[in-house]
């Protein structure tokens, strides 16, 4: 039978991906057959197909980090975004995980969330500078632990409020992460600029309440960053860069062995919102555990302390302080 110039659409499918195919007749078809599948598409995982409790299983035991109380539609998501991006799928990805160690690292550093900005949320830089460090500012020695702090740039922007106070003398800064590489970022303060300009406009809303005209507050941000335009980098200055120190630390295995001592302040923010209700008890009852009678806690601004820990903490301005 001859089939002249009509066009018959045949659906092949590969895995879970439809191919259209649109021929003249069966024999173009049959000769675009073998090429077809020859041309390797992954399947698109959606989040809910995926075998959480596998892949944190394999994660766990091949290399020793422990998802397992992570706020499950948030690391469906992400666990989606690697097989994307990876163009493997499940059974693929874990194959590769149990065989090679640096990838399986490769994997943690893609699935944890490194969102951060110099002076996020302005308002609470400004409360942190007008109340809060002015109220331990009377102590002798000052120790603060910025866990989560990713790729440093809240860590840059504690330091700015310490020596700005006069206080970076006698205070010693922690940023720690579970993520290696966004640590080594984070030590060299190197971080792009056309992509955060808002850097500048951050930083003069917490100085906008000093009475400052805009010249004298932008001088006062090129103070501790210089930026390149051509570049297209800002860069921290050495008055404040080499002043804190970065450790790899995982909140939700590992103690908070890098430093024996308590804190007189804790950050961690936009952290905790991505572990469940169980994982969240521990952590806070963790932070209790390093922090002063009276110490301050502040998290991010959609974040709380609920649960049994919510009666080791007493809310407090824009934070908590330990009972």
């Amino acid at each position: 039978m001859i089939y002249d110039f009509k066009l018959l659409s045949i659906f092949l499918f590969h895995k879970t991906v439809a191919v259209i195919v649109l021929v003249s007749d069966y024999s173009d078809y049959f000769r675009t057959l073998p090429s077809l599948i020859m041309y390797n598409c992954k399947p698109l995982v959606s989040a809910e197909n995926i075998d959480l409790d596998l892949f944190v299983s394999t994660l766990k035991v091949s290399a020793g980090y422990d998802f397992s109380n992570y706020s499950e539609k948030s690391l469906r998501r992400r666990v989606a975004k690697v097989l994307g991006d990876e163009k493997l799928d499940q059974p693929e990805l874990l194959i590769e995980i149990q065989r090679n160690k640096k990838f399986a690292e490769k994997i943690v550093r893609e699935i944890t969330v490194n969102t951060t900005d110099l002076f996020r949320d302005p308002a609470i830089w400004k409360s942190l500078k007008n109340t809060v460090l002015p109220s331990i500012s009377a102590m002798p020695h000052i120790t603060i632990w910025h866990a989560g702090c990713s790729t440093g740039q809240e860590v840059y922007s504690l330091l700015v409020l310490l020596n700005e106070l006069n206080l970076l003398s006698k205070v010693r800064v922690f940023g720690s992460d579970i993520n290696s590489e966004v640590l080594g970022v984070a030590q060299r303060g190197i971080y792009k600029w056309r992509f955060n300009t808002h850097y500048l406009e951050n930083f003069r809303q917490v100085y906008a309440d000093e009475g400052l005209d805009l010249a004298t507050v932008d001088a006062l941000f090129y103070k501790y960053f210089t930026i390149d335009e051509k570049s297209d980098v800002i860069k921290v200055n050495d008055i404040i860069l080499n002043k804190a120190e970065f450790v790899t630390h995982d909140l939700v295995t590992q103690p908070c062995a890098f430093y024996s001592n308590s804190f007189e302040l804790i950050l961690c923010r936009n952290v905790v919102i991505y572990f469940n209700s169980t994982l969240q008890d521990n952590v806070f009852k963790l932070f209790a555990d390093k922090l002063d009678d009276s110490s301050f806690l502040l998290l991010g601004l959609h974040e709380s302390i609920l649960g049994s820990s919510s009666n080791l903490f007493e809310k407090k301005e824009i934070g908590y302080i330990k009972r």
